[in-house]
């Protein structure tokens, strides 16, 4: 049958390298225990920091959970000091790497420019990128749209073929109390899947700022998932989360 409904989480800088440990251990029970993760109907995916990838893989293997980065170089080799390559990810099986997210481009200056530099790397090396987008500030759902339109075309513009996760995150959202309105997401999700669906066929629309319990629910199949991240922390929360996912892919709305 295949994906139905993608759940990604970020864990950020937020783990050190024995809580990360822990908590992939405790992940691979999570999605062990879940049926529609088993079958492929629910695809889980965790981005840990680089040095937790090697554990991340080990702990995972087998379970279904694919594992990516938080970031990757622009370039596939060569004298660029403290970067990791697309390809050197690849090789190691990292699956996907998050790609544009709003602190890097606030804080370390990451221009659509680069972010479109760093998507063309991930698909010339098989992984697949978690594009994040979204608008700065709270605008109308339509001139939100526009915004997350034009910035998508600007981040594929180097892009060779191939699928990728668009993360909705509208960045005035994110660290939020609470996730944009449902209505807001709906509109502006629904206008990038339809513009994934013309020029890049197998793609998926997930929803990151904010994202926690009950949201999947509220929005069932307006968006083709969500990208957690302190909610997640908990892999109680996460299992809860997964479990409605799992209602989502079932034909009369029951896990």
């Amino acid at each position: 049958m295949g994906v139905r409904v993608t759940v990604g989480v970020s864990l950020k800088m937020y783990f050190g390298h024995r809580q990360a440990t822990n908590w992939f251990a405790r992940v691979a029970e999570v999605a062990r225990a879940n049926d529609a993760v088993a079958r492929g109907e629910v695809e889980l995916f965790v981005i840990p920091t680089y040095l937790q990838i090697p554990a991340a893989l080990v702990a995972l293997s087998g379970t279904g959970v694919r594992v990516g980065a938080q970031d990757l170089a622009t370039a596939d080799s060569g004298a660029f000091t403290g970067e990791v390559s697309a390809a050197e990810l690849s090789e190691v099986g990292v699956a996907l790497a998050e790609i544009g997210h709003a602190e890097r481009r606030r804080l370390f200056g990451e221009t659509d420019d680069v972010v479109a530099a760093k998507v063309a790397a991930a698909l010339r090396n098989d992984v697949t990128p978690v594009l994040c987008i979204g608008e700065s500030e709270r605008l109308s759902p339509a001139d939100a749209a526009a915004t997350a339109i034009a910035q998508l075309h600007a981040n594929l513009a180097a892009a060779g073929p191939g699928p990728i996760v668009v993360a909705y995150e509208p960045v005035w959202a994110i660290g939020a109390a609470e996730p944009a309105p449902v209505a807001h997401i709906r509109a502006v999700a629904g206008a990038l899947r339809d513009e994934m669906r013309a020029t890049r066929p197998g793609s998926r629309v997930i929803y990151g700022g904010s994202a926690g319990p009950g949201l999947l629910t509220e929005l069932g199949d307006a968006v083709d998932g969500l990208f957690l991240g302190r909610f997640a922390h908990d892999p109680a929360t996460l299992a809860g989360v997964l479990a409605e996912a799992s209602a989502l892919t079932s034909p009369v709305g029951t896990a």
